[in-house]
């Protein structure tokens, strides 16, 4: 026994004593409780530690700290599925474990396991992102919401962009955007497509979240959400000059922005006839006792602008890419639009909501484009309690990667995944789009 091990026994025995008679029997009862404590703890760590060694998928941690998180990273140049998903695949299936930026978490490539997960929203699973990513979201924002709050928040976005909205206003808004666009570019030597398309969905959302502040302030908008999408899947490596670093700063220059507007519009006293998403957020915000704070109501809308321009225009930009390769479905595709207009008393009139729903063939172009263009590469939710399935369980607080290419690429759900063919839904190919159809 050392000298300092010998100096702590000596204290202890000090104080008991001058405890007097009562000292004895606490210190047997303290010890028992300590002992049964320890005896608890360590055994409930061991059948834990049994438990995952027995139940969890094969898989490699990779390297200490960094994991397996350099080869994830790596550039593809397809959009097929990431050779970092195929190799593993190769070697331990369809489900596996690996640790990405620190994080131990389980790979799921499997149709079955996903369609399952995804139905279990807010029951065994929960939405989950990367702490870099949530550092990038706020302290409140909507990834932390569950049960009522949740349901309240999707409420307060159909105010603005339900059905009706959608059949009476938005389609309207969009063909003259798009029209616009289309007219500015005709002028245009070229046209880089993906940004030029990413300005126009942004100009639109930015309308209708903020109204007509958007016009003045979109300029400095653009550019900071452009940082802030720049840097998103960058390392987290927060330090001057560095994707990770702009992308904050982006995102903090648009919340100052989006703050400044709210302070306005809560000054007005008048509620507008025709509402964008800001005017919802101030109702909610002015009640007795409002659904959400407001910090959560501002990150909502942060991510609100930013999904609807950002998801929409990479589907676009993949959905032109493949027309221009493949001239049938180009042709055949403007042949169902000229049908359309054919069929008007004046043919330059704008798109009906009928018109909008009689167009097959411009739907299924659209859904063999999200096929293969998987705008959402990955997806995350967190058990909220052990989960058995197809003989492995997924312990309560791990987190799942559902990886949707896995499932729009798999060859026993669509023949020839790699080809872009929109006769396949003419056929009744399955319409599984993650994360659009869960069901």
């Amino acid at each position: 026994m050392d000298l300092q091990s010998a100096s702590m026994l000596q204290s202890i025995h000090g104080r008991i004593s001058n405890m007097g008679p009562l000292a004895p029997p606490l210190v047997v009862v303290g010890a028992t409780l300590m002992c049964i404590w320890l005896a608890h703890y360590f055994l409930k760590k061991i059948n834990h530690r049994r438990r995952l060694q027995a139940v969890l998928p094969p898989g490699s941690m990779g390297l200490p700290l960094l994991g397996e998180t350099l080869e994830f990273f790596a550039r593809s140049p397809s959009m097929d599925l990431l050779p970092f998903f195929k190799r593993r695949m190769e070697r331990f299936g369809p489900i596996f474990k690996t640790n990405l930026v620190g994080k131990d978490l389980i790979v799921s490539l499997d149709p079955d396991i996903n369609h399952y997960v995804l139905q279990q929203e807010e029951k065994a699973f929960h939405i989950w992102f990367p702490e870099s990513f949530m550092r990038l979201l706020g302290e409140e924002n909507i990834a932390k919401v569950y049960g009522s709050l949740h349901k309240n928040t999707r409420n307060m976005i159909r105010r603005v962009f339900g059905p009706e909205n959608l059949r009476l206003v938005l389609l309207h808004d969009m063909q003259g955007a798009v029209e616009k666009t289309l007219s500015s570019w005709h002028d245009s030597g070229s046209v880089e497509l993906k940004p030029a398309l990413s300005s126009m969905i942004f100009g639109i959302a930015a309308k209708w979240m903020i109204g007509h502040e958007a016009s003045v302030l979109s300029g400095d908008l653009w550019k900071n959400f452009d940082a802030f999408n720049q840097g998103l899947l960058s390392f987290p490596l927060y330090i001057p000059g560095t994707a990770f670093y702009r992308c904050m700063q982006g995102r903090n220059n648009v919340m100052k922005t989006l703050k400044q507007v709210l302070d306005e519009r809560r000054k007005k006293a008048e509620t507008p006839e025709r509402m964008d998403f800001i005017d919802v957020i101030v109702s909610e915000l002015n009640k007795e006792n409002p659904a959400l704070s407001e910090n959560l109501a501002l990150n909502v809308l942060f991510l609100m602008i930013f999904a609807s321009f950002e998801t929409t225009s990479s589907g676009l930009t993949a959905a032109l890419k493949f027309l221009s390769d493949n001239p049938r479905a180009l042709q055949e595709l403007e042949e169902e639009h000229q049908q359309i207009r054919a069929r008007r008393a004046d043919p330059n009139t704008g798109v009906t909501w009928e018109e909008y729903k009689s167009m097959k063939f411009t739907s299924h172009v659209i859904n063999e484009s999200l096929r293969l263009a998987n705008v959402a590469p990955v997806l995350f939710r967190k058990a909220t309690q052990d989960v058995n399935i197809k003989g492995y369980t997924i312990p309560e607080g791990w987190i799942l990667m559902i990886c949707p290419p896995a499932v729009h690429f798999n060859p026993t759900k669509y023949e020839d995944p790699n080809v872009f063919n929109p006769w396949r839904w003419k056929l009744g190919a399955p319409r599984i789009l993650l994360p659009l159809d869960p069901d």
